[in-house]
């Protein structure tokens, strides 16, 4: 009976000994470097968006799949995966591009959340990720920043 009780500790102390053999990794750098237009259907628009992901660690990052979820002015906006695999070397940058997706009612959302008096420049964005890398080499990221879209030019007085 003894044994019995004593099973569940030694499960918890072999699982926790096991998490000590995991790597320990710096986190990623994400920057959004870019957006592009991709064909869409009716109700959504569909671009690419390229961000660049910093790898600081001493060991590089194999990758089999990334996911993007893309917030604006505090409201979900888009949302994208893709199947791309590869690597990032260790002490090294690469661009990846994933196609994302907004629905009209997206775009709706965001209008209506736009003030009479707030512009479409420095609106706040959050961009959610993951690379998936199995079992324990899932690793996620956070980038946040201010979008400023481009305007006319006006010629200075």
């Amino acid at each position: 009976m003894r044994r019995l009780l004593a099973l569940p500790l030694y499960l918890l102390l072999l699982s926790l000994s096991a998490c000590a053999l995991l790597p320990n990794r710096d986190p990623l750098n994400v920057n959004v470097v870019g957006f592009e237009p991709l064909p869409s259907q009716d109700m959504e628009v569909r671009f690419a968006v390229k961000i660049r992901v910093q790898n600081p660690n001493e060991t590089a990052i194999d990758y089999n799949g990334l996911a993007l979820d893309l917030e604006v002015n505090g409201q979900p906006l888009a949302s994208g995966v893709s199947d791309q695999s590869g690597t990032i070397a260790r002490f090294s940058d690469t661009v990846l591009t994933v196609p994302v997706s907004v629905s009209a009612f997206s775009v709706l959302r965001q209008t209506l959340g736009l003030s009479q008096t707030q512009t479409l420049n420095n609106v706040p964005y959050v961009l959610r990720g993951k690379l998936a890398g199995g079992l324990f080499g899932t690793l996620r990221f956070v980038d946040s920043g201010k979008l400023s879209l481009p305007g006319p030019n006006v010629p200075p007085r």
